[in-house]
């Protein structure tokens, strides 16, 4: 059963999609935006069924990489279509995928101009963050990387707001300007180690401090704009304010995770030595990101702009457990950035869903909606104790056991993430008792409708999502466990052996 090219299948089969829109679907905006959607929904709900059986399929005690596929693209260079996953990437996979027929069903109300070119971005979007995922060799991994960009601008730009211009150059030139460090430090790890194959790389990172302390600054250029880290991150408020609602809930639940990935991957995995050195440096930067962008987050008055800088915040608790160094810190990051793919991605489902109704973001033109949209009230409820970290939800998992991390790396680092928690509880109940308690001065909000049954159909399998992930994380952590446990001795065995030499060096001289 195996011996399907699974990773393959998952990654190019939205493909498939584009081809038939392409094929069927012509003529003016009113005729084409039915069947463009109905093929972009199918097509995402049978490669959601299809990282489903990747999942099955996938051996958790196996620490390494599974249902491989390799071929060599160019001998000279030793360059290969090398594919695979492992305990860390198919749950990106496994997001990637079931997110997007989330995304095609928020957009049916959104998008109403040029649908049939919007879904056609979103099925290459799909194929490029997955195949990003997957990827096991440098130049492979590299396309795929830079490929997302042009999908996102165009969604920014084209169906974004009245600012979308401006936001979309942000995002392409801020993300483009680390993509060429990443490639210039790629080019040189791939010379240096002879080979692009990065399973080769990781199993032998032996590469000069000197060199690799350049390579990692490299390296993080790229993946701290992606994720992004404090103080890189002023792209992804103007991006998530103008984008459409799918778009944000792409950028927020995959995207963001993108940086995450290429943290674990690039800086601890190929460079162990020089992500320790660094790492002080890493958790200066990340407790910054939770106080400051969390105080941010408690002055605006935009509610997209309001969850962009908790993402921040959120995001903050992924780097944060990661350079943590340790088992419990990394599972943390994790889990972290699973909840927050659900829960930052509801809630700009929820934004989309009173914005669709009365065409603004202002906080202050909203209030005692429980009256009217009782339903809508519960299940932004849900989310925002989640986002709060409210035991039982999917949010207190996560940043429990980063902050734990962080703890054991040192007791300062968990107290200064503790601020973050009492802030993000402040931030988030202030906007929720502001928009559904109090008095409504404004008429038009008071009349609008409570959830269709297309926004229950979006909004019930995240909701049970986070419920369980929070009360049964169990069997995640265990899924998850032998390839982490792999991952976190790795690095602190190869931390440990050069700081060791490095002290007999310090001592001989």
């Amino acid at each position: 059963m195996t011996d399907i090219p699974i990773l393959s299948l998952v990654t190019y089969f939205p493909l498939l999609g584009v081809a038939l829109i392409f094929l069927f679907v012509n003529g003016v905006e009113e005729k084409t935006a039915g069947p463009a959607r109905l093929i972009a929904l199918v097509t995402c709900i049978i490669n959601a069924i299809i990282s489903l059986y990747l999942f099955q399929v996938f051996d958790p005690a196996n620490p390494g990489f599974q249902l491989v596929e390799k071929h060599v693209w160019m001998e000279k260079w030793g360059i290969a279509y090398h594919k695979g996953v492992d305990g860390i990437s198919v749950w990106f996979v496994l997001i990637s995928a079931l997110l997007a027929p989330i995304c095609v069903l928020s957009a049916y109300s959104g998008i109403t101009k040029r649908t049939k070119e919007f879904m056609i971005a979103l099925l290459v979007l799909q194929t490029m963050m997955i195949g990003m995922f997957t990827a096991l060799d440098l130049v492979l991994l590299y396309l795929f990387f830079e490929g997302v960009l042009i999908p996102m601008f165009l969604m920014i730009g084209i169906w974004g707001g009245q600012g979308r211009i401006y936001a979309a150059f942000k995002f392409f030139l801020y993300t483009f300007a680390g993509s060429v460090l990443l490639l210039l430090g790629l080019m040189v790890l791939a010379i240096h180690g002879g080979t692009t194959d990065m399973t080769v790389l990781m199993k032998n990172p032996d590469i000069p401090f000197d060199l690799a302390r350049w390579l990692w600054l490299a390296f993080f250029a790229a993946f701290a704009v992606k994720t992004p880290m404090w103080p890189f991150h002023t792209w992804l408020p103007f991006a998530h304010v103008e984008a459409p609602t799918a778009g944000s809930v792409i950028l927020a639940g995959v995207l963001l995770k993108m940086g995450g990935y290429g943290l674990m991957r690039f800086q601890m995995q190929l460079l162990p030595e020089a992500s320790h050195y660094f790492s002080e440096f890493v958790l200066v930067l990340s407790v910054i990101a939770i106080i400051y962008t969390s105080l941010v987050a408690l002055a605006q008055t935009d509610l997209k702009k309001l969850i962009a800088y908790s993402s921040v915040a959120h995001m903050g608790y992924v780097t944060l457990g990661l350079f943590a160094g340790n088992q419990v810190g990394v599972e943390g990051a994790m889990f972290v950035m699973l909840s927050h793919t659900v829960v930052s991605s509801a809630l700009f489902l929820c934004v989309g869903v009173v914005y669709d109704r009365l065409h603004t973001r202002d906080i202050a033109r909203y209030g005692a909606l429980a009256n009217n949209m009782p339903r809508y009230a519960i299940v932004f409820m849900v989310f925002t104790l989640a986002s709060v970290g409210l035991p039982g939800t999917s949010g207190f998992v996560g940043e429990f056991l980063s902050m734990m991390g962080a703890f054991l790396r040192g007791s300062v680092w968990g107290a200064l993430a503790g601020l973050g928690v009492i802030l993000g509880a402040a931030y988030m109940l202030l906007l929720y008792r502001r928009m559904f308690y109090g008095e409504s001065r404004h008429a038009d909000a008071q009349a609008m409708p409570d959830l269709s049954l297309r926004e229950y159909i979006i909004f019930i399998p995240l909701v049970v999502l986070v419920l369980w992930l929070g009360l049964a994380p169990g069997p995640v952590r265990e899924m998850m466990a032998p390839t982490l446990k792999s991952f976190v001795e790795n690095y602190q065995t190869y931390v440990s052996t050069e700081a060791t030499g490095a002290e007999a060096r310090g001592g001989v001289e």
